[in-house]
């Protein structure tokens, strides 16, 4: 005799299906722990019973927090309630990042029988995407797929800008989608109470944005997250003489073919604003060489437009003070920390250059003599190794990076520009020396440029991946498919910091020599 012939067959219990399950992923700084006070708050003014959790994640982007609440008519005694969601039992789902919502539907925590999807389409990059070399950021095109595809309804929008807008956080805007969504069996009253109730600071703000999440709710975005217009470039103002020059250079940039010359504005705008109008022209002098040689569709052109000014705008010591020192980084940094005009901001900057960095601000020959110097480096790595934390918000903090940002007028004699144009025209020369025989070989070692970037020890790991992926290139560079082995070597720089996948690419071709 079976089990199931002892035994009659579970069947549901009817009262399990009169309580409501909310679960909210939410990271730092979010207001999760807030939105969650609201819902319970809400449910019991209305007569529910409600009980809230949360399991907190590792940290702020690497994990995270899962709030819960359950609720439920008080009819017939004090439910029972669980203290986690369950894949496949969840009504209503909330995220308050775009990946989140995409960590939800991947935890079966959105069905489409049942669940209700809440998310705000904007990301805040997690630690892993940020730590790629390349472009590591997931695809927010599959999280929308899924998304229509598993939930039952789905509310997207990008309420963290809805909030920021409102001057409040996201939590009031998520909850304005949530009263929107009508999941809950309480009037949108019912809800601008619950935050009046909450007390403290920023309650106008925080109804205000409740209202602005609820319209955009209400106006059916579904999440194609598509990346906002992008503006045009600011006017070029300056002196008459300065402006009879950059409309000269201006000028050859309109006599190029049309793909490179839309490209070759972006990057004289760069290197001028980088150095001054001469470096502009010898920018467009080493792009002139490369034209020279070019033919339609001009593909060769196209990216040494691009990677020809980034080489040309490396980051040194007096770059980075530059831009630290920039009017509207400060006004974008007060925008981001939703500061008012009436109220003071403390900034403090994080200075760490390398013995290498303080050696290359020196004149080229007295610079190469310090950096062949072992005790010389060893004494700037003492004296500079610990980083500076300098206040710009203070006159003498700010003074001292605005000096050392202008001071353009000295780059071109410093130790560290003779490397980077010697190693600029290397990079050039052995591109176009593929120009003629090998041709998309010749544009993918122009395309190699891109391992090159940032600063200090970033700086360095890009160049040692170049270095290498040049060296492999130079394996294959008489085969057929160099061109195809040159891209793989470098996505495969790009893929991790540490270089494992570039060594197993340059392993694979030592298989095969």
């Amino acid at each position: 005799m079976s089990l199931h012939e002892v035994l009659p067959p579970l069947q549901p219990d009817e009262k399990l299906k009169s309580i409501i399950k909310v679960a909210i992923y939410a990271v730092g700084g979010q207001g999760g722990g807030v939105l969650t006070g609201w819902i319970e708050d809400l449910a019991r003014a209305q007569g529910f019973a409600a009980q809230a959790t949360s399991v907190a994640g590792v940290s702020q982007r690497t994990g995270a927090t899962i709030y819960y609440v359950e609720m439920a008519p008080m009819e017939g005694g004090q439910p029972v309630f669980s203290l986690m969601p369950a894949a496949g039992d969840v009504d209503v789902m909330i995220a308050a990042e775009w990946m989140e919502a995409g960590r939800a539907i991947i935890r079966g925590f959105v069905t489409p029988d049942r669940t209700t999807l809440i998310a705000s389409t904007h990301r805040n990059l997690a630690v892993s995407e940020k730590m790629v070399p390349g472009d590591g950021v997931a695809d927010p095109e599959a999280v929308r797929e899924a998304a229509i595809q598993t939930a039952r309804r789905l509310f997207a929008a990008d309420y963290e800008a809805v909030a920021v807008k409102n001057g409040s956080i996201i939590s009031s805007t998520l909850f304005g989608a949530l009263a929107a969504s009508g999941t809950l069996p309480f009037p949108r009253a019912a809800f601008e109470e619950a935050i009046r109730q909450s007390g403290g600071k920023g309650i106008e703000a925080s109804i205000r944005a409740f209202g602005a999440g609820y319209a955009a709710a209400l106006q059916g975005d579904i999440g194609k997250n598509e990346p906002a217009p992008v503006s045009p470039d600011t006017p070029v103002r300056g002196p008459a003489k300065l402006m009879a020059a950059w409309e000269k250079l201006i000028t050859r940039v309109s006599a190029m073919p049309a793909p490179v010359a839309e490209m070759a504005e972006h990057g004289l705008r760069k290197v001028v604003g980088f150095q001054d109008i001469a470096y502009g022209a010898d920018y467009l002098d080493r792009l002139a060489g490369v034209l020279a040689r070019d033919h339609a569709p001009w593909d060769l052109s196209v990216h040494a437009a691009k990677y020809i000014a980034n080489a040309m705008c490396y980051d040194d010591v007096i770059r980075v003070a530059d831009l630290k020192t920039r009017g509207n980084r400060f006004q974008r940094i007060r925008g981001e920390m939703g500061a008012k005009d009436q109220q003071l901001m403390q900034l403090t900057e994080f200075m760490h250059p390398r013995a290498e960095e303080i050696a290359g601000m020196l004149p080229r020959k007295w610079g190469a003599r310090v950096e062949a110097n072992p005790k010389s480096m060893a004494r700037l790595n003492r004296w500079f190794g610990h980083g500076r934390r300098i206040r710009t918000d203070s006159f003498r903090g700010y003074a001292m990076l605005y000096v050392l940002g202008g001071m353009k007028f000295w780059r071109r004699r410093t130790l560290r520009h003779a490397q980077e144009v010697a190693h600029l025209e290397a990079w050039l020369t052995r591109a176009m020396a593929e120009a003629d025989r090998n041709y998309p070989l010749a544009v993918e070692l122009i395309r190699c440029r891109r391992l090159i970037k940032g600063y200090s020890d970033t700086h360095a790991r890009g160049l040692s991946k170049f270095d290498r992926v040049l060296a492999a290139i130079d394996l294959v560079s008489g085969r057929a498919d160099a061109a195809d082995w040159a891209r793989r070597l470098r996505e495969a720089a790009l893929k991790d910091e540490e270089g494992k996948d570039l060594d197993g690419a340059i392993q694979t071709i030592h298989s095969f020599l």
